[in-house]
């Protein structure tokens, strides 16, 4: 991970993690495939094609087009006007765009282009990822991978949408029915008159009960996926990786240079040795995590109920707790309102429903509590690598975002919230019922 991954290939990668390539020698490709079949992940197409994502929008398209044919033959004598692209999101870290197909058969087939970001590779493990996708694919998670290429990757389309962090107004009359108790509410302002007490509140997807039950669900499920290698936590080794680059920037504008030396790297080491040494008397089971369980990658299909985890490219093995306190962290939504953090009981809830699935009441108090603990704990850490790796997308990202504040706003979160997480843990640690 990081500057030494500059040259990888993500295709030579996948030949390492025993993907099959056009053009390997048949013996050999037969003797990959009968393994991929042990594992239940078929096999996937690549190519050395690179697109150019500085070009134009415009420019680009018969690029991606000579992709695709070359990825499935069975397009390669389209013509081009058969194939309709037009971008799905711009994301932090990779462009996706949709891709149609008119088939010669007159079927219509569509697509997802997911193009890698430049820099990408100072935060991102490409390799872990690739690796990871095919695997947690054959369980149900995610679009399926059809394809990878140099700068990128092709995988099915999902005709969901993604969960809304951004907040909706409503309004409820105290005494009326529980509306309340459907979604979490944070109350802005109350309004006193003869009759009622009027609460203006927010409201977002990922705290709608019944929308957050099915994510836990879901994300216990994910937690059971077995991927090949190392069964080591990552997160410290990644926090520690960010942290010796983000040490030694160096800024063009003064100001943001400015900024940036005001950081006490000293410090933050000493922060994360101190919050680690706490986690790991935890003991908290280490799982195959996704680790940026935000609303854009959580998409639902809204008439057949159907939700979707997407966009791994930060999946690793690391701790439970760590996992779900990202997520919690993440009902922030794009205005960073960490005092929409879910409250202990609707965290409860959401435990209830990944501990026990299947009985979410039966869930003993013991285990509610330790997985609270557990949480609220790593919910630091979350602060933590997400501030160090807005300090390297400063420095690298061609993206329009103050990332030098945004690191300010998660460590000055991280210090705001120490003390209590902290004390938290200890006095459970040492006994006592919190």
């Amino acid at each position: 991970m990081g500057a030494e991954e500059k040259g990888w290939n993500p295709v030579a990668a996948m030949e390492e993690i025993r993907e099959v390539g056009r053009g390997a020698p048949e013996e050999r490709r037969k003797e990959k495939e009968k393994e991929k079949e042990k594992d239940g992940v078929p096999s996937i197409p690549s190519s050395t094609k690179e697109i150019d994502i500085s070009l134009p929008f415009a420019e680009m398209k018969p690029s991606i087009i000579d992709l695709c044919k070359d990825l499935f033959r069975k397009w390669s004598s389209l013509d081009n006007s058969c194939f309709s692209i037009e971008t799905v999101s711009g994301g932090i870290t990779n462009l996706l765009l949709k891709v149609s197909v008119k088939e010669e058969s007159g079927n219509d087939v569509s697509l997802t282009v997911r193009l890698y970001g430049p820099n990408t590779d100072l935060v991102i493990d490409r390799k872990r990822e690739l690796q990871a996708i095919p695997y947690l694919s054959a369980a149900g998670f995610g679009a399926k991978l059809l394809g990878i290429f140099k700068n990128g990757i092709i995988q099915s389309f999902i005709n969901a949408r993604t969960l809304s962090p951004s907040v909706q107004l409503g309004c409820v009359a105290h005494g009326s029915p529980p509306l309340l108790c459907q979604v979490m509410a944070k109350t802005l302002c109350t309004i006193w008159n003869d009759i009622f007490i009027l609460s203006i509140f927010y409201i977002s997807d990922m705290s709608n009960p019944k929308i957050a039950a099915e994510i836990a669900k879901q994300l216990y499920k994910f937690h059971q996926v077995d991927i090949p290698g190392s069964r080591e936590a990552q997160l410290w080794n990644d926090v520690f990786k960010f942290l010796e680059k983000a040490a030694v920037l160096q800024f063009d504008d003064n100001e943001k240079q400015a900024k940036y030396e005001t950081i006490s790297f000293k410090e933050i080491c000493n922060e994360i040795n101190a919050l680690k040494e706490l986690t790991d008397l935890l003991n908290a089971p280490v799982v195959f995590a996704h680790n940026d369980l935000l609303s854009g990658n959580l998409m639902l299909n809204d008439e057949e109920g159907k939700l979707y985890f997407i966009d791994f490219e930060y999946g690793s093995y690391s701790y439970r707790g760590y996992d779900i306190a990202n997520h919690f962290n993440e009902y922030a939504g794009f205005d960073c309102d960490y005092n929409l953090y879910p409250e202990k009981n609707v965290q409860c809830h959401f435990f209830q429903n990944y501990l026990r699935p299947d009985r979410p009441h039966e869930v003993p108090d013991k285990d509610l509590e330790a997985l609270y603990i557990e949480t609220n704990t790593f919910r630091l850490a979350s602060h933590i690598y997400w501030a160090l790796w807005a300090l390297i997308q400063a420095k690298v990202s061609p993206i329009d975002f103050d990332y030098l504040c945004y690191f300010f706003l998660r460590y000055n979160e991280y210090k705001k919230e120490k003390e209590a997480c902290f004390f938290l843990a200890q006095k459970y640690l040492s006994g006592s019922r919190v």
